[in-house]
């Protein structure tokens, strides 16, 4: 292992004190409304850049331009920027109203109080059989908005139990991105770390509906919903939703929510083809935020890591733990550590999988257990963090639908991940080897 500098992680505190530190100043000791709207996260993250540029002067400034642009060119950074776009255009084919349609028709079917339940159960489907949680948040988002708005609940509570759904796929799913870099990185088996991941994911899983549900229950709602809708707009969201179970490419399925969202829009009368294309430029254009934190992310990490940022993070944490249980909270610790860092579970799986298989190895931990740690982890701490992929793809779905709300309004209500923790630490604790050795 290449020797770490502790000092190169400088741009990560940055941009927590910038991002965190004035949000938290303006919305609570300066008590501005809606303070956190006021912090710019790009402008936090160029600030961060900025810090990163300035450090290893060893190094000129056209060669830290290489190195950027070679981390921003990785792979799963531009499937998530084209995600994000498709996702932009397919929000902007459909429109509100389309959202609208489903959820009214969601609520004429099911009693009003059960809603929220179904979107977290519906998450936890689409997002096992796309693998992606992105895909499932940005599908699933809007209907979560509407049935809000319909029902009374809060809207915070709606959008972050599709978030939670779309992390336990992410977590268990067999072509989920976390679960090839786990196991590939490891050597094991898919079937053998889904064996781990289940028994560890189902009690939160469980938990989490049963908390949800003793909330619906104390929520006073509207009650039940009758409002007219347009049974044809229902229809592109049920083709990306049989596409997500059926687990079509999620390029695919959001391609045809666009070509039959701009179909039906169209045939019925509710748009013109003008309309149509400027709604897919100012869905495409809502994205823009999340596609350059994206970019701005890749090329800080990218920096970091060619200083020895994460070198000096995976060390403290080889040095600090000791002992099987110790070995494996080590991981635990590291993949979240790195996630917290790269804000991409992906990125930090990939790049925590070295060390932690030579951890592995020290402690006399299965490749399979080792897989499953860095998995649940990484998708654990990509759930909460107010700046991943996921959560700001749901605030920017909800924005683009003409509503408003912040992380900070969701990450309390994110039950899911929180409880995947307190199910991870039960596992650890206890030794449960399911699998065997």
């Amino acid at each position: 292992m290449k020797k770490g500098k502790g000092i190169a992680l400088l741009p990560i505190g940055v941009f927590l004190v910038l991002y965190l530190g004035l949000g938290i100043l303006f919305e609570y000791v300066m008590e501005i409304p809606m303070g956190f709207y006021n912090v710019p996260i790009v402008v936090a993250f160029l600030a961060a850049i900025l810090v990163a540029c300035l450090q290893n002067r060893s190094l000129d400034f056209d060669k830290k331009l290489e190195i950027m642009a070679q981390g921003v060119g990785d792979k799963n950074i531009i499937t998530m920027l084209l995600i994000f776009l498709a996702a932009g255009s397919f929000v902007g084919v459909v429109g509100r109203s389309s959202a609208e349609s489903v959820a009214y028709c969601m609520l004429s079917l099911i009693p009003a109080r059960f809603s929220v339940s179904v979107l977290f159960i519906v998450a936890c489907f689409v997002s096992v059989a796309m693998g992606t949680s992105v895909g499932t948040i940005t599908l699933l988002t809007p209907i979560a908005a509407a049935v809000s708005t319909a029902s009374g609940f809060d809207l915070a509570f709606c959008v972050a139990s599709v978030m939670g759904g779309a992390m336990f796929g992410d977590n268990l799913s067999f072509i989920s991105d976390t679960t090839i870099a786990a196991c590939n990185g490891q050597g094991c088996e898919m079937k053998d770390k889904f064996r781990e991941n289940f028994w560890i994911a189902l009690p939160a899983a469980v938990a989490t509906l049963i908390l949800i549900l003793i909330l619906s229950f104390q929520t006073e709602i509207q009650g039940r919903v009758i409002q007219p809708y347009h049974l044809t707009q229902v229809i592109p969201y049920v083709l990306v939703l049989i596409g997500g179970i059926v687990g079509i490419n999620v390029f695919v399925v959001l391609l045809t929510g666009i070509v039959s969202g701009a179909f039906i829009m169209l045939i019925g009368g509710h748009t013109t083809p003008v309309e149509i294309l400027k709604n897919m430029g100012s869905g495409v254009s809502g994205m823009f935020e999340t596609c350059m934190v994206a970019i701005l992310v890749a090329a800080m990490c990218a920096l970091i890591r060619e200083y020895g940022g994460f070198d000096a993070l995976l060390g403290w944490i080889h040095k600090i733990f000791r002992g099987k249980k110790g070995g494996q909270l080590g991981m635990g610790l590291l993949v979240g550590t790195m996630d917290i860092a790269t804000a991409n579970n992906t990125v930090a799986i990939v790049m925590a999988n070295p060390i932690a298989k030579e951890m592995a190895e020290e402690y006399g931990i299965t490749p399979r257990k080792t897989a499953s740690i860095l998995d649940t982890f990484s998708c654990v701490f990509q759930g909460v963090i107010p700046y991943g992929a996921q959560m700001l793809v749901a605030i920017s779905a909800v924005n683009e639908l003409g509503g408003e709300i912040s992380a900070f309004q969701i990450m309390p209500k994110l039950f899911y991940p929180m409880l995947l923790l307190f199910s991870s630490l039960i596992t650890i604790m206890r030794g449960s080897d399911r699998t065997g050795t």
